[in-house]
């Protein structure tokens, strides 16, 4: 790990940021001395200033309170939906690399799933599953992106499946279960935590995006896409709205792109020899 961090700069950086941007959203109230829901008409769309870091909304709201406290429920999106869509498309992965008679149905349906563009998928189960909330939200993301660690659990399965322990396993007379649960089930730790990485950023975005359309959590919830999508009609007067949600996804989706490719050099075999 520390090899990692001597040779690239940039997957420290990400550590950092991301460390920097969960801790500020887990002590939000020990970071801010505003609620994320008082308002103060008086005071609303004030420029950032020593009292008011980011600036305040529309309602005279502190905006550096209200995207600490939206990195919660963004965050928190992220990481459910990396949990939803790992259960699932570990599942859906190891059945069809491990048993080929399954093999051909799984891959048809997560090859079809994939073929929908992620945002307009995620607006369509949204729509479905109505109302919006954080739960649907994180339902639609997690099926959304089920599909992409499902095929690269497929994928290692498959050659896990032809490797010679397996086939000692297979001679020693243990059932699938058992393989799969002992052998195979451990050999895709590597493949799953690269991808949840990067499911992690996709979730952040997909989040901002729906909650930007009015298909997330309610609009008073602060969560980085509905300050974005309460600032748009006030960008030309008060564009600090945007501009530091928008700056908070940008930081958190490269933060975690940065630690996703420190983690697959870190994990590779094939790539920890020019570390």
């Amino acid at each position: 790990m520390m090899r990692l961090f001597r040779g690239r700069r940039t997957v420290l950086l990400g550590v950092i940021i991301l460390a920097a941007i969960g801790l500020a959203a887990a002590l939000a109230p020990f970071v801010s001395p505003y609620s994320p829901e008082q308002m103060r008409v008086s005071q609303r769309l004030l420029a950032p200033s020593a009292a008011h870091w980011f600036g305040t909304d529309e309602f005279g709201r502190d905006l550096f309170t209200r995207v600490v406290y939206g990195g919660r429920m963004s965050l928190g999106v992220g990481a459910l939906t990396v949990v939803l869509a790992s259960l699932g498309g570990v599942c859906l992965g190891v059945l069809a690399g491990f048993l080929p008679r399954l093999d051909m149905v799984l891959a048809r349906v997560i090859d079809a799933m994939m073929a929908f563009p992620d945002i307009l998928l995620a607006i369509a189960l949204v729509a479905v599953i109505r109302p919006p909330s954080m739960a649907n939200v994180v339902i639609a993301l997690g099926i959304v992106y089920m599909p992409r660690i499902a095929r690269v659990v497929r994928a290692s399965t498959l050659v896990i499946r032809e490797t010679t322990y397996i086939e000692a396993a297979r001679a020693l007379g243990l059932g699938p279960l058992r393989i799969i649960t002992r052998h195979v089930l451990r050999n895709l730790v590597s493949p799953i935590a690269v991808q949840g990485s990067f499911v992690f950023a996709y979730a952040i975005l997909a989040e901002a995006g729906l909650s930007f359309l009015g298909l997330g959590p309610s609009p008073e919830t602060p969560s980085w896409g509905t300050i974005v999508a309460s600032g748009q009609q006030y960008a030309d007067r008060a564009d600090w709205i945007i501009l530091f949600p928008g700056l908070a996804i940008v930081l958190s989706v490269f933060a975690l792109q940065m630690v996703g490719d420190g983690m697959r050099d870190l994990l590779d075999p094939r790539l920890r020899k020019d570390l």
